[in-house]
Protein backbone atom coordinates (compact mmCIF):
# COMPACT_ATOMS: atom_id res chain seq x y z
CA UNK A 1 0.00 0.00 0.00
CA UNK A 2 1.16 3.52 -0.82
CA UNK A 3 1.50 5.37 2.50
CA UNK A 4 1.18 9.13 2.57
CA UNK A 5 3.73 11.73 3.65
CA UNK A 6 3.71 15.47 4.25
CA UNK A 7 6.01 17.93 2.46
CA UNK A 8 6.18 21.69 1.92
CA UNK A 9 5.02 22.79 -1.54
CA UNK A 10 6.64 25.32 -3.85
CA UNK A 11 4.27 26.40 -6.67
CA UNK A 12 5.92 27.52 -9.93
CA UNK A 13 4.82 28.31 -13.45
CA UNK A 14 7.74 26.16 -14.66
CA UNK A 15 7.92 22.50 -13.79
CA UNK A 16 10.57 20.07 -12.69
CA UNK A 17 10.34 16.32 -13.27
CA UNK A 18 12.44 13.37 -12.05
CA UNK A 19 16.06 13.69 -13.16
CA UNK A 20 15.55 17.35 -13.99
CA UNK A 21 17.49 20.27 -12.60
CA UNK A 22 16.42 23.85 -12.09
CA UNK A 23 17.91 27.06 -10.70
CA UNK A 24 15.67 29.03 -8.35
CA UNK A 25 15.92 32.48 -6.77
CA UNK A 26 14.33 32.38 -3.34
CA UNK A 27 13.36 35.59 -1.54
CA UNK A 28 9.97 35.13 0.15
CA UNK A 29 10.47 34.37 3.88
CA UNK A 30 8.25 31.26 3.81
CA UNK A 31 10.32 29.71 1.01
CA UNK A 32 13.64 30.75 2.57
CA UNK A 33 12.46 28.88 5.69
CA UNK A 34 11.45 25.88 3.55
CA UNK A 35 14.90 25.74 1.90
CA UNK A 36 16.75 26.14 5.21
CA UNK A 37 14.70 23.36 6.84
CA UNK A 38 15.16 21.05 3.82
CA UNK A 39 18.95 21.60 3.87
CA UNK A 40 19.23 21.22 7.65
CA UNK A 41 17.27 17.94 7.70
CA UNK A 42 18.63 16.71 4.33
CA UNK A 43 15.07 16.33 3.03
CA UNK A 44 13.30 18.03 0.17
CA UNK A 45 10.08 19.71 -0.88
CA UNK A 46 7.50 19.49 -3.62
CA UNK A 47 7.64 21.61 -6.76
CA UNK A 48 4.15 21.98 -8.22
CA UNK A 49 2.68 23.59 -11.32
CA UNK A 50 0.44 26.61 -10.82
CA UNK A 51 -3.20 26.43 -11.91
CA UNK A 52 -4.01 30.03 -12.90
CA UNK A 53 -7.76 29.31 -12.78
CA UNK A 54 -7.63 27.84 -9.26
CA UNK A 55 -8.78 29.70 -6.14
CA UNK A 56 -5.75 30.52 -3.93
CA UNK A 57 -7.83 30.74 -0.74
CA UNK A 58 -9.15 27.20 -1.29
CA UNK A 59 -5.67 25.93 -2.27
CA UNK A 60 -6.92 25.13 -5.78
CA UNK A 61 -4.15 27.18 -7.45
CA UNK A 62 -1.73 24.24 -7.31
CA UNK A 63 -2.12 21.22 -9.60
CA UNK A 64 -2.21 17.89 -7.78
CA UNK A 65 0.81 16.27 -9.46
CA UNK A 66 4.20 17.54 -8.30
CA UNK A 67 7.82 16.43 -8.08
CA UNK A 68 9.83 15.85 -4.93
CA UNK A 69 13.00 17.97 -5.21
CA UNK A 70 16.22 18.20 -3.23
CA UNK A 71 18.68 21.09 -3.05
CA UNK A 72 21.98 20.12 -4.70
CA UNK A 73 23.68 23.52 -4.58
CA UNK A 74 23.03 26.97 -3.10
CA UNK A 75 24.57 30.43 -3.03
CA UNK A 76 23.76 33.86 -1.62
CA UNK A 77 23.18 36.16 -4.61
CA UNK A 78 24.31 39.81 -4.88
CA UNK A 79 20.74 41.08 -4.46
CA UNK A 80 20.37 39.23 -1.14
CA UNK A 81 18.25 36.47 -2.68
CA UNK A 82 19.07 32.83 -2.07
CA UNK A 83 20.10 31.03 -5.26
CA UNK A 84 19.50 27.28 -5.22
CA UNK A 85 19.83 24.48 -7.73
CA UNK A 86 17.39 21.63 -7.20
CA UNK A 87 17.04 18.18 -8.69
CA UNK A 88 13.76 16.33 -9.19
CA UNK A 89 13.49 12.83 -7.77
CA UNK A 90 9.99 11.38 -7.96
CA UNK A 91 6.43 12.44 -8.82
CA UNK A 92 3.70 12.54 -6.22
CA UNK A 93 -0.02 13.26 -6.01
CA UNK A 94 -1.34 15.76 -3.45
CA UNK A 95 -4.23 14.29 -1.46
CA UNK A 96 -4.88 17.36 0.70
CA UNK A 97 -3.28 20.68 1.57
CA UNK A 98 -3.03 23.02 4.54
CA UNK A 99 -1.54 26.48 4.92
CA UNK A 100 0.84 27.47 7.73
CA UNK A 101 0.73 30.90 9.42
CA UNK A 102 3.41 32.36 7.10
CA UNK A 103 1.59 31.14 3.98
CA UNK A 104 3.73 28.06 3.30
CA UNK A 105 1.55 25.25 2.02
CA UNK A 106 2.03 21.67 3.16
CA UNK A 107 0.73 18.78 1.10
CA UNK A 108 -0.33 15.34 2.29
CA UNK A 109 0.97 13.30 -0.66
CA UNK A 110 1.36 9.82 -2.12
CA UNK A 111 4.01 8.67 -4.59
CA UNK A 112 3.03 8.05 -8.20
CA UNK A 113 4.34 4.91 -9.89
CA UNK A 114 7.62 5.61 -11.65
CA UNK A 115 7.89 5.28 -15.41
CA UNK A 116 10.19 2.53 -16.61
CA UNK A 117 11.72 1.95 -20.02
CA UNK A 118 9.27 0.26 -22.39
CA UNK A 119 10.16 -2.39 -24.96
CA UNK A 120 12.65 -1.50 -27.68
CA UNK A 121 9.87 -1.31 -30.30
CA UNK A 122 9.03 2.20 -29.03
CA UNK A 123 11.80 4.33 -30.52
CA UNK A 124 12.29 7.82 -29.10
CA UNK A 125 13.76 9.15 -32.35
CA UNK A 126 13.62 11.96 -33.42
CA UNK A 127 12.88 13.58 -30.04
CA UNK A 128 16.25 12.50 -28.60
CA UNK A 129 18.16 14.18 -31.48
CA UNK A 130 16.03 17.34 -31.24
CA UNK A 131 16.72 17.53 -27.50
CA UNK A 132 20.48 17.33 -28.20
CA UNK A 133 20.09 20.24 -30.63
CA UNK A 134 18.28 22.30 -27.99
CA UNK A 135 20.94 21.56 -25.37
CA UNK A 136 23.63 22.61 -27.89
CA UNK A 137 21.78 25.85 -28.59
CA UNK A 138 21.13 26.83 -24.94
CA UNK A 139 24.27 26.79 -22.75
CA UNK A 140 22.19 27.35 -19.59
CA UNK A 141 20.76 23.83 -20.05
CA UNK A 142 24.24 22.37 -20.59
CA UNK A 143 25.37 24.04 -17.35
CA UNK A 144 22.65 22.24 -15.37
CA UNK A 145 23.40 18.81 -16.87
CA UNK A 146 27.05 17.77 -16.99
CA UNK A 147 26.04 14.28 -18.21
CA UNK A 148 22.76 14.42 -20.18
CA UNK A 149 21.23 10.96 -20.63
CA UNK A 150 19.91 11.04 -24.20
CA UNK A 151 19.78 7.20 -24.29
CA UNK A 152 17.20 7.01 -21.50
CA UNK A 153 13.70 7.49 -22.98
CA UNK A 154 12.20 8.49 -19.61
CA UNK A 155 14.90 11.16 -19.09
CA UNK A 156 14.41 12.54 -22.62
CA UNK A 157 10.60 12.66 -22.32
CA UNK A 158 10.75 14.37 -18.92
CA UNK A 159 13.15 17.05 -20.24
CA UNK A 160 10.79 17.75 -23.15
CA UNK A 161 7.81 18.06 -20.80
CA UNK A 162 9.81 20.55 -18.71
CA UNK A 163 10.88 22.82 -21.57
CA UNK A 164 7.90 22.75 -23.94
CA UNK A 165 5.43 25.62 -23.58
CA UNK A 166 2.50 23.22 -23.28
CA UNK A 167 -0.55 23.88 -21.10
CA UNK A 168 0.09 22.71 -17.49
CA UNK A 169 -3.15 20.71 -17.51
CA UNK A 170 -1.91 18.69 -20.50
CA UNK A 171 1.42 18.05 -18.74
CA UNK A 172 -0.45 16.91 -15.62
CA UNK A 173 -2.54 14.50 -17.70
CA UNK A 174 0.55 12.99 -19.36
CA UNK A 175 2.61 12.69 -16.15
CA UNK A 176 -0.03 10.68 -14.32
CA UNK A 177 -0.23 7.95 -16.99
CA UNK A 178 1.06 4.50 -15.94
CA UNK A 179 3.78 4.66 -18.62
CA UNK A 180 5.32 7.21 -20.98
CA UNK A 181 3.83 5.94 -24.26
CA UNK A 182 1.09 8.60 -24.45
CA UNK A 183 3.67 11.32 -23.71
CA UNK A 184 6.01 9.86 -26.34
CA UNK A 185 3.26 9.89 -28.96
CA UNK A 186 2.29 13.48 -28.06
CA UNK A 187 5.90 14.72 -28.16
CA UNK A 188 6.77 12.90 -31.39
CA UNK A 189 3.82 14.61 -33.11
CA UNK A 190 4.92 18.04 -31.81
CA UNK A 191 8.61 17.66 -32.60
CA UNK A 192 8.40 16.09 -36.07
Amino acid sequence: MNSSFEIPLFPLSAHLLPGGRMSLRIFEPRYVRMIKEACRADTGFGICMVNAQGDKHKNEHIYSIGTFAKVIDFDLLDNGFLGVTVEGHRCFNIQSMKTESDGLRLGECQWLDEWTEQSAEHSIAPIDERLMEIFDKYPELQTLYQTPNYNDPVWVIYRWLEILPVDAEKKQQLIQQKDYLQALSFLTELVE
